[in-house]
């Protein structure tokens, strides 16, 4: 399986990660998939040393045909590189948000239609321990039918690169960063978005330009179904982790809380909460792999991907305009 990384700027540790178990995959071929990447700190890395490196991924994907293409460059640029790649006859493996209008993704989306190949978002943190647990854990109706969803993603700032300063190239924290809080609350619900209301600040940003510091959005999902997402980049330096991600779900017959990489269950069975043991880490690439092979189905799906994209710019329309923002009937 011949794979080429299109930018250096998304989570390519996740291809790493899943050609670890997979040596069958190789990757033949690096790009830039925005002006200004640098491709070269991918220089020493084990699993390029036989890659032909390109300033032109178009090039690269027409002379080496690569059944993968990797597509990582700066978020203003996914949707064109992956049209690029699909309209190659390549499967995709995308970094989120899949776009930065909702013009530009109805252009993927109709690429993708078209082409009979396989798209996944990087979803990956699906794929730990404590989500994973979690998840099986309401498949299995232990707090019964999810009501209310509390999701939270805290981050440290640190000194972000140039094109994270503007709007036109970043996107907005809420597609960024929000995505994966979104996608939780999707997943886990089992609902669809009704309707949204978002707010952002860039204030006390640091010096970041454009750049939303702090975020909130309420979603209301089918069934009456309620939920909200908290962002922010103000995570101190000295905490021991670069993020902090929690998700608290009410259920019909209890409550779950993810945080500090642990599960806790509080139902019926009396007593206060107790901790889950967790299942094994999941590998989003080589289940994508699995996919791309014809072995079954993907935990993330083209579907959640675009749907997730959707959702997100939705939140970031509802804060730049200072409304509430309705999804399409369906």
């Amino acid at each position: 399986m011949r794979i080429c990384l299109i930018g250096v700027t998304g989570h390519i540790q996740y291809v790493f990660q899943g050609m670890a178990k997979d040596p069958v995959c190789r990757i033949v071929g690096v790009a830039p998939g925005s002006p200004g990447e640098k491709t070269g700190r991918l220089a020493g890395r084990p699993e390029v040393r036989e890659a032909r490196f390109y300033t032109d991924y178009r090039q690269m994907l027409d002379e080496l045909q690569p059944e993968i293409a990797v597509v990582a460059c700066y978020f203003s640029d996914h949707a064109k590189v992956t049209v690029e790649a699909l309209m190659r006859g390549c499967h995709v493996f995308v970094e989120k948000p899949l776009a930065l209008t909702f013009d530009d993704l109805a252009l993927v989306k109709k690429a993708y239609t078209a082409s009979n190949r396989h798209l996944a978002a990087m979803f990956g943190l699906r794929y730990t321990p404590w989500f994973l647990t979690a998840w099986e854990s309401v498949q299995k109706g232990m707090i019964g039918r999810i009501r209310l969803l509390n999701a939270q993603k805290s981050y440290k700032l640190g000194r972000r690169e140039e094109f994270y300063h503007r709007r036109a190239s970043y996107g907005g924290t809420l597609p960024w960063v929000g995505s994966h809080a979104i996608d939780w609350i999707h997943w886990f619900s089992g609902e669809r978005f009704c309707s949204v209301y978002a707010s952002h600040s860039r204030c006390f940003n640091r010096d970041h330009g454009e750049l939303e510091i702090t975020a909130l959005a309420h979603f209301t999902l089918t069934n009456e179904v309620f939920a909200s997402v908290t962002l922010d980049y103000l995570r101190p330096e000295q905490a021991p982790t670069h993020d902090d991600d929690r998700l608290r779900l009410v259920g019909t017959e209890g409550i779950m809380e993810i945080r500090d990489g642990k599960v806790f269950l509080l139902n019926g069975e009396g007593g206060g909460p107790k901790e889950l043991p967790l299942l094994p880490a999941g590998d989003i690439f080589s289940d994508f792999l699995r996919q791309v092979r014809g072995e079954g189905p993907s935990l993330v799906t083209a579907e959640d991907s675009f749907y997730i994209t959707e959702a997100a710019l939705a939140a970031r329309r509802s804060a730049d305009e200072g409304r509430v923002v309705l999804f399409p009937a369906e």
